[in-house]
């Protein structure tokens, strides 16, 4: 299925969508493509926060280019190395509570939720930048923080399921 497809029934059903990830087998490629686009979402989503600060503040910090040339760098050379450290992390933990899954299928669960929460972000970016800070850009915030948590969750939970000796091939 299309990529967007499944980030749409993450929304409703991310157990099932994970499932059907896991069942395509071990791909590391697959995971890391769901981690890098994830990101260069994220990046994308705080452009119209970036663009509102400095039209209404040209003369404070750096210049666009660099705010934005500073956010690319975060989101799409130190993040991903963050969240691969966090999916290692989160297994061990799982593991503690009787999780059966490997370290590729907690990976595959945080990067999928990163993923499929990304259309949230994007509404919370574009909050942000054309209304400003206040109650609404918070809510938007909460909006993604619960979808990405809610969906980061369920996948997990799918994910730890998955017995080591399917994911090893």
């Amino acid at each position: 299925m299309p990529v967007s497809t499944d980030i749409v029934g993450s929304w409703r059903r991310p157990g099932r969508v994970m499932r059907r990830l896991l069942d395509m087998g071990r791909r590391e490629d697959r995971a890391l493509m769901f981690l890098m686009l994830g990101c260069g979402l994220m990046f994308v989503g705080q452009w119209p926060l970036i663009a509102r600060e400095e039209a209404l503040m040209p003369d404070q910090g750096a210049p666009l280019q660099a705010r934005l040339a500073i956010t690319f760098f975060a989101w799409l050379m130190v993040w991903p190395i963050a969240l691969y450290a966090l999916g290692g992390l989160t297994h061990l933990v799982a593991r503690l509570f009787g999780g059966r899954g490997s370290h590729y299928t907690a990976r595959l669960a945080l990067f999928w939720a990163l993923l499929a929460a990304s259309p949230a972000w994007l509404f919370y970016g574009m909050v942000a930048g054309f209304i400003g800070p206040g109650p609404a850009a918070n809510g938007a915030g909460i909006l993604w923080a619960v979808a990405f948590l809610t969906i980061w969750i369920i996948c997990l939970r799918e994910a730890e399921r998955e017995p080591e000796a399917q994911t090893a091939t």
